[in-house]
């Protein structure tokens, strides 16, 4: 599958699209006042505690404090304690002295592990959405291109899709023998079949990266940030830069630049596939990007065998109807509904990445009575869904012909609106009495009759040419000609807007602008 990166800088931030087989399948929005993004750490002090919902909230210097639930507090959250302390008071402290606490246990109340309102270290682990400010985290991670590091842990787990056991004991051995202490170790699918120098490098940048946390901490006072994840551009080459990847376009040089340098970095072999846009059509025109976008977002989704998608979002979750449409490739009706939610599977697959789309997602397929094809339809969701990144699980179609999703949700969802302003009423849904209309025409005859003399002609919409011509002896046509002392003539535009009209010069041709 080849996958291309387009990504487009504009005045406000930078916008990013992720193509597969010229398909958009990604949208990302990176803006200049982007902030509280998933990943950045901070120094935060607790100020409230809700033993109810077993959680505090945190002030990390957004409007609304973030919510810190005990489940993410993180087993070795007393340590996490001990270090923010040391951190911020000592200046001769080393985080290899740091002697580890005792894990807390999972199953219990905040009021036992958290007392006053200490200063703390968090990692955002979601980003605000609508009027909820951040939710966060202590289990502090710092993401690398082959491994994840884990502060204050001490232990090693290699990617459940590596399948190969020789190769996972081959990573497990590699890391625990590199491994710094106090430092725990997650090893990504795409370490696989990677050097040890290759993984050792990885390791020492994120180490690198901890250090400058444990510097920036010193004297720091609550709320600050003390390191902010990658912009979004390096965050995506990150996540998803593979062999498959065939080029990264962009429209600055600036930001070619930094992606060259990125990719020298993580993937010297691959750095010849950024590529400077220099044309002056916007890129996004360019590689049909626009065009998909207004397409695939908006209530209805058609798809490519006739059938369409009516996805619509409520308070509790997404609901998605599967219809057929008026195209039939088989008599069949069983058939149909196959070819049809086979279709549909793929499509769905494609929107919840597309649109960010997370929580609960309900799928009303067509109905089907054969289970076979029920089990055809779930083993295709399922294939489709392998290409998300998002944690997400999908439950078999019931016998009502309902499928259940959940999805990760980390950011706000992406909505867009794909809608255009009437030209006529502007979006109100109202446009201006005929009568009016008529009035503002007379007032603009009247100044041209008396200052240029020309012989005019009104050209109107058919509708309006029928307003100002109805009836035989006082339409208002023939009462314009007998009040300015000419001959007005009335012509009918097919293709203009209800209420437009425009005025033009008998001899020339030409329009008269007032």
């Amino acid at each position: 599958m080849n996958k291309e990166l387009v990504i487009n800088a504009t005045s406000s931030g930078v916008e990013i699209a992720l193509l597969e087989e010229k398909q958009l399948v990604e949208l990302h929005y990176e803006t200049d006042t982007s902030d509280y993004g998933v990943g950045d750490l901070y120094l935060g002090k607790i100020k409230k505690m809700m033993p109810g919902l077993n959680a505090v909230f945190v002030d990390i210097g957004h409007n609304k404090d973030a919510f810190l639930h005990y489940t993410d507090l993180s087993p070795n959250f007393k340590t996490l304690l001990s270090f923010t302390d040391q951190a911020v008071k000592n200046p001769n402290f080393k985080f290899e002295d740091l002697v580890r606490e005792p894990e807390i246990i999972k199953t219990g109340k905040i009021s036992e592990v958290i007392s006053g309102k200490p200063n703390i270290l968090v990692q955002i682990l979601k980003e605000p959405i609508s009027s909820k400010g951040p939710r966060i985290t202590c289990e502090v991670n710092l993401p690398g291109r082959f491994i994840v590091l884990s502060p204050f842990n001490d232990f090693v787990t290699v990617s459940r899709k590596i399948n190969s056991s020789d190769e996972r004991k081959r990573l497990q051995r590699i890391i625990e023998s590199i491994k710094p202490k106090n430092f725990g170790v997650i090893v990504r699918t795409a370490a696989e079949g990677q050097s040890t120098a290759e993984l050792h490098k990885d390791l020492l940048d994120l180490v690198t990266s901890w250090n400058a946390i444990h510097k920036n901490l010193l004297n720091a006072v609550p709320p600050t940030k003390v390191l902010s994840e990658k912009n979004k551009t390096t965050s995506v080459l990150r996540d998803l830069l593979s062999d498959k990847f065939n080029a990264i376009t962009i429209n600055d040089k600036t930001l070619v630049e930094d992606a060259t340098d990125y990719i020298t970095k993580i993937a010297p072999d691959k750095k010849d596939i950024v590529k400077f846009y220099p044309n002056k059509t916007p890129i996004f025109d360019f590689f049909n990007i626009n065009k998909q976008v207004k397409a695939s977002f908006g209530k209805t989704v058609t798809l490519n065998n006739g059938g369409y998608l009516i996805i619509e979002h409520t308070e509790a979750c997404h609901v998605i109807d599967v219809n057929s449409g008026h195209k039939f490739g088989s008599d069949s009706q069983e058939d149909n509904g196959l070819h049809t939610n086979l279709a549909a599977a793929r499509e769905i697959a494609r929107q919840l990445r597309l649109r960010d789309i997370g929580g609960i997602i309900i799928v009303d397929f067509i109905d089907m009575k054969n289970p076979d094809n029920k089990r055809v339809i779930q083993n295709e969701m399922e294939q489709c869904m392998l290409l998300d990144r998002a944690k997400h699980t999908i439950l078999p179609i019931s016998k009502f012909g309902l499928m259940q999703i959940t999805r990760q949700r980390l950011r706000p969802e992406i909505a867009i609106n794909t809608g255009e302003n009437c030209p006529t009423c502007q979006g109100s849904g109202t446009v201006r009495s005929s009568e009016l209309i008529t009035d503002d025409i007379e007032r603009k005859l009247e100044y041209i009759t008396n200052t240029t003399k020309q012989k005019v002609e009104l050209h109107v919409h058919p509708i309006l040419y029928s307003h100002i011509t109805k009836g035989f002896f006082n339409n208002l046509n023939k009462q314009w000609n007998k009040k300015f002392t000419t001959k007005i003539k009335v012509v009918e535009e097919p293709h203009y807007e209800l209420i437009q009209y425009t005025f033009h010069d008998v001899t020339s041709g030409d329009e008269i602008k007032i």
